[in-house]
């Protein structure tokens, strides 16, 4: 991905050297990434909306308002997945890395697939992290 904007569900306080959030739809916040021309032009955050009112579909409307086009998590559900398809965010998968900036550098390279339906985890809470 060389331009556009990048979400990565995050450990609080976020940002480039920050934590990936294991868990999508739970974490602190979204580190939010502006990619132009291959490079890291701005890094921001946002706090997560949470599932308490609107359920999963709550951080698929945040992102879309912040006008994300890629997201990068290690595990989401079908529910959101299908929600992020509707509003035009690509989502992609990376289990493997912990920190935010090498994920990040993947994206941009290309290296990271787009998420599988068969990749989905199953709701409430469970072991997709």
């Amino acid at each position: 991905m060389k331009d556009g904007r990048i979400a990565i569900p995050s450990v609080a306080p976020g940002g480039l050297d920050g934590e990936r959030s294991g868990h999508f739809g739970h974490c602190d916040m979204f580190t939010l990434v502006d990619v132009e021309n291959g490079e890291v032009k701005k890094v921001s955050t946002i706090p997560n909306g949470g599932h308490e009112q609107g359920g999963c579909m709550v951080p698929v409307n945040l992102l879309a308002e912040h006008k994300v086009k890629a997201l990068v998590v290690g595990g989401i559900g079908m529910r959101p997945l299908m929600g992020f398809k509707q509003v035009g965010v690509e989502v992609f998968y990376d289990a493997a890395r912990s920190q935010i900036r090498p994920v990040v550098e993947d994206l941009i390279a290309g290296k990271l697939p787009m998420i599988g339906d068969d990749q989905v985890c199953g709701g409430g809470g469970g072991d997709c992290h």
